[in-house]
């Protein structure tokens, strides 16, 4: 099986071969940090997270930059409004960023570069475009001619006479054409400056990101990662950026997830639904809204509504439950031993051994074929439904034990590519809660030996209420999870 992604440079899936053997340079759009992200941001870092996941899974030596945007005109608008430093704001909600990020059980990228600390790299990525004729500057401003870039529009596919026409693009007198963008921007009073040879000013936002990454993974690189809104202008003039350097192709494979939609309208501040990632964190774990991203396809749209969240909410439960029943299971049972033989194994072991094998296939097809997570994790709950009757049986065999070992590692793995159940929380959950069942089995015991039948039950009772099954068999009890 092979690692197939959606391009949308060719608009086509394609066979996955780095540009290096063996390695991955990957580039992944961050925040401009004037606010906290909201949730259409969390699903790009999110399915992006699981790519790169998945590409170390398979082998491959990943290195994973995400900028962040930290000089801006929404930064200024803001630090002028609320009276204070632009420093200020980016720290605050840099900061508000990378929490987000580690409650969404997002690895941190290797590499999070700012763009107001490369602003020599960018300044001389400029006047390189300036000495070949592909940019000129006016009063302090310096533009990009995208008339010279003969494949502009390539990525969206748009026509430059269709963009003029349509007037898209908000005019400026300064520039030669109408779709002509800023790579320097002259300083204005009050606003934050550096030096540069058309004078005081500061990085326009699509040269900022050409310079970071080509500064960290080369001027080619393998995978270049954003939302379905960054396709134009963002990642065009990228393109159209870098190439009109190099001379060389940016970008391998480019990656665009699908538009969020909240309860069917397109989420805006003025239409009073507006989700930030903190907000939704104060009624679901970040677990949670990593299972309701991953439901769907990430090329396709998503409508995030209550109903939705809940079934997701659902899910984590579930697959929670099922990875504790099963370490439950296996705490103090003894592996068999190294002379065990495989081969005396019985038909329905050989049946459920036979059955770990698909599943296994079926998972890393799904997710070897362009990042499909719905149906990953189908074959996930799948393995889940086909397993609970051995993981609920009584007495296993040394066959049996073995299998539900191989389980639990197959679980564990295809979780750490999903991040659907916080292991680590799982652990401490599922400790807390044997030591305080067994004392409450310890305490109905000794109710049953002294005749105190009432009080037994009702501790029988009320476990049950909360999804804890006591079964008393010769004289033992033994409790799970329903």
């Amino acid at each position: 099986m092979v690692l197939k992604l959606y391009n949308t440079y060719s608009n086509q899936k394609e066979e996955f071969i780095p540009i290096q053997k063996g390695k991955v340079g990957f580039y992944m759009c961050g925040p401009t940090v004037y606010d906290y992200i909201h949730l259409g941001n969390a699903r790009a870092f999110i399915v992006f997270d699981v790519l790169r996941r998945l590409l170390r899974y398979l082998g491959y030596e990943v290195t994973y930059v995400q900028n962040i945007t930290d000089i801006d005109d929404r930064i200024i608008e803001r630090a002028l409004k609320e009276g204070v430093d632009t420093s200020e704001i980016t720290t605050k909600f840099t900061r508000a960023f990378l929490e987000d990020l580690d409650a969404l059980g997002i690895e941190r990228a290797d590499i999070h570069p700012k763009a107001t600390e490369h602003v020599s790299e960018i300044i001389d990525l400029i006047q390189k475009l300036i000495d070949k004729g592909m940019a000129y500057q006016v009063n302090g401003d310096v533009f990009y001619d995208v008339s010279k870039f003969k494949n502009y529009g390539k990525l969206s596919g748009k026509k430059i006479d269709e963009l003029i026409s349509g007037a898209r693009v908000s005019v400026d007198e300064k520039k030669r054409n109408p779709l002509d963008f800023v790579l320097w921007k002259s300083q204005k009073p009050g606003e934050p400056a550096w030096e540069s040879p058309w004078g005081p000013g500061r990085p326009g936002w699509h040269i900022e990101c050409s310079a970071m990454s080509m500064k960290y993974l080369g001027e080619s690189f393998d995978i270049h990662a954003g939302g379905i809104d960054l396709i134009f202008p963002h990642h065009e003039n990228e393109i159209a950026q870098s190439e009109g350097i190099t001379n060389k192709q940016f970008v391998k494979y480019w990656l665009h997830n699908g538009f969020l939609e909240i309860e069917g309208s397109k989420m805006a501040k003025s239409l009073g639904n507006y989700r930030t990632v903190k907000q939704v964190l104060r009624d679901y774990p970040g677990v949670v809204i990593r299972m309701f991203f991953l439901q769907k396809h990430y090329r396709s749209p998503i409508d995030f509504t209550l109903e939705g969240m809940q079934a997701a909410d659902s899910a984590c439960n579930r697959l929670k439950i099922f990875m504790q029943n099963l370490a439950g299971k296996l705490s103090g049972i003894k592996a068999p031993h190294e002379s065990f033989d495989a081969k005396s194994m019985r038909q329905d072991e050989l049946n459920f051994d036979k059955m770990l094998t698909q599943r296994r296939d079926d998972f890393l097809a799904a997710m070897l074929d362009d990042l499909n997570t719905p149906a990953a994790l189908s074959h996930l709950f799948d393995l889940v439904r086909e397993s609970n009757k051995l993981v609920n049986k009584d007495r296993l065999t040394d066959g049996e034990i073995n299998l539900l070992v191989s389980l639990q590692k197959m679980f564990e793995e295809f979780n750490e590519l999903l991040g659907v159940v916080d292991a680590h929380e799982d652990k401490l959950d599922s400790e807390l809660l044997k030591d305080v069942v067994q004392i409450l089995v310890d305490i109905r015991k000794e109710l049953r030996e002294k005749k105190e039948w009432a009080l037994a039950d009702k501790i029988r009772d009320a476990l049950q209420v909360k999804g804890i099954l006591l079964e008393d068999k010769s004289g033992q009890t033994t409790w799970r999870l329903q």
